[in-house]
C-alpha cells in the first residue's frame, strides 16, 4: 500500500520496538462467550506487544485441532462477529495495546467488507489477518475500503512463497509480514528444524522493508528466542489456547503463560 495511512497502533508499535515483540492470538469467546475482555486485559497486563482475536469460523482450514476446537467451542457459545464488535466497543477506554482480528474472509464477505472496517474502525481494531484473502484480489477490491478505515491488512507467507511474491506483498503491505514458519497447519510444528532455519535465513538475507514475526509452531521460550534471532519477534497461538483450556482465563494464569514464552 504506497499511499500514507492514517495513524496506526500496529505501525506506531514497529517503529519504537524491532525485537523480540511477542504477538499472542486466541479465540474470541472461547472457553467461554464472555471472555474476550478478561483475556485482553490479561495479556495487556502481561506486557505483550500484540494482541490477535481470533474471529471464529466453522471451516478454519490454516488451523490444527487445537484452534479447531475452540472455534466450535466459541461458536457453540454464540460467538459472532456482531457480538465480538459489541464486546469491543468500549475497550479503548482501557485497552492500549495493538489489537488485530484473524480470521477467514467468508464471515467478512457476509458482514460486508465496508461495515467490517467501519466497525474495526469504531471499536479500535488496528489490523486484520485474513490467510484466505488473496492478495491480488484485496488489492484489486478491498485496498481502498481498508485504507478509507485505517486498517492494515497483514499478509502471509510460507517456505514456498517464490521470492518474486515476497517482494510483491512487502511492497504492498504495512504493519508486519506473516512469516508461517512451515508448510503445516498452526500447532503441528514441533521444534525448530534446520529447514525452517535455512528459510528463516532466506527471508532475513531478502533486507525486506517490513518488519516480520513468525507463526506456527512458536510453543514455548526455546521456539521464540530462536525466531526472534531471525525476525522481530513471534507469534505464539495454539499453545496458549491449550492453556487457557487447561488452567482458565484469569489474570494470573495469563501471567504464568506470557512469562514461560518471555523468559
Amino acid at each position: 500500500m504506497t499511499q500514507e495511512l492514517t495513524q496506526n497502533r500496529i505501525t506506531d508499535l514497529f517503529s519504537q520496538k524491532s525485537d523480540r515483540l511477542l504477538s499472542v492470538y486466541f479465540t474470541a469467546g472461547f472457553p467461554n462467550l464472555d471472555d474476550t475482555m478478561p483475556v485482553l486485559r490479561g495479556l495487556q497486563a502481561t506486557g505483550v506487544d500484540l494482541v490477535e482475536i481470533g474471529m471464529p469460523y466453522s471451516d478454519p482450514v490454516a488451523d490444527g485441532e487445537t484452534i479447531q476446537l475452540s472455534n466450535g467451542r466459541a461458536l457453540d457459545n454464540g460467538m459472532s462477529l456482531k457480538t465480538l464488535f459489541a464486546q469491543l466497543a468500549n475497550c479503548r477506554q482501557e485497552i492500549t495495546v495493538p489489537i488485530l482480528l484473524m480470521g477467514y474472509i467468508n464471515p467478512v464477505l457476509q458482514y460486508g467488507v465496508e461495515n467490517f472496517c467501519r466497525m474495526c474502525q469504531s471499536v479500535g481494531v488496528d489490523g486484520v489477518i485474513l490467510p484466505d484473502l488473496p492478495l491480488d484480489l484485496f488489492l484489486d477490491e478491498y485496498a481502498p475500503i481498508f485504507r478509507q478505515y485505517g486498517i492494515l491488512n497483514v499478509n502471509l507467507i510460507t517456505p514456498q512463497t517464490a521470492e518474486s511474491r515476497i517482494r510483491l506483498i512487502d511492497q504492498e503491505s504495512d504493519g508486519f509480514i506473516y512469516m508461517v514458519s512451515s508448510a503445516s497447519i498452526t500447532g503441528s510444528t514441533k521444534g525448530i528444524s534446520d529447514p525452517m532455519r535455512a528459510y528463516f535465513e532466506r527471508i532475513q538475507a531478502m533486507n525486506l522493508r517490513n518488519p516480520r514475526l513468525i507463526g506456527f509452531g512458536i510453543n514455548n521460550h526455546e521456539t521464540f528466542d530462536t525466531a526472534c534471532q531471525y525476525a522481530n519477534g513471534a507469534i505464539v497461538g495454539s499453545a496458549f489456547i491449550r492453556h487457557l483450556q487447561d488452567h482458565g482465563t484469569s489474570a494470573e494464569s495469563i501471567q504464568s503463560f506470557v512469562q514461560t514464552i518471555r523468559s
